[in-house]
């Protein structure tokens, strides 16, 4: 897998296990943007593979859900091998980057923007997506993300189930 990138546009991802929140940046990187929300079921596939055959992205950012004390939670181990498979299916390099609290801001974002609940519903995964995309463009598009032992790309080792 190619390294990652220092510039050009990325997607940014906020993987869930119903919902998988969508952003991209500019090719500058200095703005995120929301893009949408895809439901986490078999229209994933042509979804992306449509997405990033019509973009022109450099990379790929996906949120790694942590604990608060920076432990990989279960969830770690499903964004990782979402990573890895989107990584296998569009050819992009993808490093992971630390979600902590950023579905929490974005729901409060949404809530003093004064949606209602099912509106925040529809807009939050993009809107955790964008925040995501936008805290790694701030620390300057590190090539390794947070994820200190995945060399820029999303084929980091699993944690041992121990």
């Amino acid at each position: 897998m190619p390294s990652f990138p220092s510039r050009g546009a990325l997607l940014g991802v906020d993987y869930g296990t119903k919902r998988i929140g969508v952003a991209v940046c500019d090719p500058d990187r200095v703005i995120a943007s929301p893009v949408g929300t895809q439901a986490n079921d078999t229209t994933r596939e042509p979804y992306f593979r449509d997405l990033c055959a019509r973009s022109k992205f450099a990379g790929a950012v996906v949120g790694l859900p942590l604990h608060a004390s920076g432990e990989e939670s279960p969830m770690s181990g499903e964004a990782r091998a979402f990573a890895r498979w989107l990584s296998d299916l569009t050819g992009l390099p993808v490093v992971m980057w630390d979600e902590r609290h950023t579905s929490f801001a974005a729901e409060s974002a949404l809530l003093g923007a004064g949606l209602t609940r099912k509106k925040r519903k529809e807009k939050v995964d993009r809107v955790a997506a964008q925040m995501i995309l936008q805290t790694f463009i701030d620390a300057g598009s590190p090539p390794n993300g947070s994820d200190s032992g995945a060399a820029g790309t999303a084929a980091a080792p699993e944690p041992d189930a121990n």
